[in-house]
């Protein structure tokens, strides 16, 4: 299937234009019952396309600007040891998800993104030879279809991180590479801005964090990404996509740590309103590519387009189904629902989890190898 014609994503973003990404595939595909999680392999691509192609549709209604091919995870290796597809290759799931995403895009003028993340290869071996060559693999898939850029994504390792951005540059197409790390650093302690520039210097034109944590605390760590190329002279796009969990106790692992994960974090969703927050402090911070990851559903990537619609110049088509900040409360038969038709009732609303024993903080499980390793408390 062929693009339309349509600007580039280092053309949109030397523009200054705000691209706006989509949000979270695994964690809601599983919850819809068309991915198991552990492994959290995206076979769904071939198994359930009609599934990842609506979702694909909510995101780009939603206002993003790009849709990213539902291949995380998607290397021989992680599918060998997954145990959940026995007769679907990666290939198979790499050239069905470019289809899915192409289909979708082309509705709105969206461009495609072809992702690859961590290896199971990396963790167990260190091998840079077998390493580089499944993300090679995985790059040629890609390549047999239409796809506009690459994104590394969901990487905790510099390393491995680097690695994939030198066989992703031989492409001859953008790269895009965002690491799930803390404000500490990666996995070796590695601090946040050591990872930017070795990253720019492999080649990556667009740095950033994705996963593991929540917005706020993720843009801290873009922040240090930044100050760490501009201290080493180096420029590169700076991108976003966190969790659309609340993470307040940043432990270094991220939210894999936390007693909720994976099946008990609803207590611990943004709202629209911690989106907006979040959008206007990402761009306010210099960041310009800016979407979510697991927990951001598509109101979460309306209220990002929302919250910067002025520099967007337009408002996406789910909004025309929603009334900014409350308005549409205003026509409510309740008085006291019209009078939240307000933006300063949201704004400073403090939710309640609803629950009598909700604890307010939760204890993040010890990553004993890390600690090992690094030395860095979680």
């Amino acid at each position: 299937m062929e693009s339309k014609k349509s600007k580039g994503i280092l053309e949109r973003l030397n523009a200054g234009e705000v691209v706006v990404g989509d949000g979270g595939y695994v964690m809601q595909l599983e919850r819809r019952g068309y991915v198991k999680a552990g492994h959290w392999t995206p076979e769904a691509a071939v198994e359930h396309p009609e599934a990842v192609r609506q979702l694909h549709r909510e995101f780009l209604r939603a206002g993003a600007n790009v849709m990213q091919t539902f291949t995380f995870y998607c290397s021989e290796d992680k599918l060998e040891i997954s145990g959940n597809v026995s007769n679907i290759s990666g290939g198979q799931i790499n050239e069905a998800a470019c289809d899915l995403a192409r289909e979708v895009a082309n509705e709105g003028n969206a461009l495609v993104a072809g992702c690859v993340s961590k290896t199971p290869c990396y963790q167990n071996s260190r091998n840079e030879p077998k390493v580089k060559a499944i993300f090679k693999k995985q790059m040629d898939d890609f390549l047999k279809r239409d796809i506009d850029f690459f994104i590394v994504e969901f990487v905790d390792h510099v390393e491995e991180a680097v690695w994939a951005v030198q066989v992703l540059k031989t492409s001859g197409k953008p790269v895009g590479a965002t690491m799930c790390i803390s404000p500490q650093g990666d996995m070796q302690g590695i601090p946040p801005g050591e990872c930017a520039v070795r990253l720019v210097k492999a080649g990556a034109d667009i740095v950033g964090v994705n996963c593991h944590l929540d917005p706020l605390t993720c843009i801290d760590t873009v922040k240090l990404m930044k100050e760490g190329l501009e201290k080493a002279g180096l420029r590169a796009h700076l991108m976003i996509q966190p969790l659309g969990f609340h993470t307040p106790e940043r432990n270094h692992s991220g939210y894999i740590n936390l007693p909720e994960f994976p099946f008990a974090l609803e207590t611990r969703a943004m709202t629209r309103w911690d989106i907006h927050k979040y959008a206007r402090e990402a761009y306010n911070a210099g960041i310009r590519y800016i979407g979510g990851c697991c927990g951001f559903e598509a109101y979460h990537i309306r209220a990002i387009a929302e919250e910067l619609c002025a520099e967007r110049g337009f408002l996406p088509p789910a909004s025309e189904k929603h009334g900014p900040w409350g308005a549409a409360l205003e026509m409510h038969t309740k008085p006291w629902v019209r009078a939240r038709a307000h933006r300063e009732y949201w704004e400073n609303l403090l939710p309640a989890s609803g629950r009598p024993k909700c604890p307010s903080m939760a204890t993040p499980a010890e990553d004993e190898e890390h600690q090992l390793k690094s030395n860095i408390p979680t």
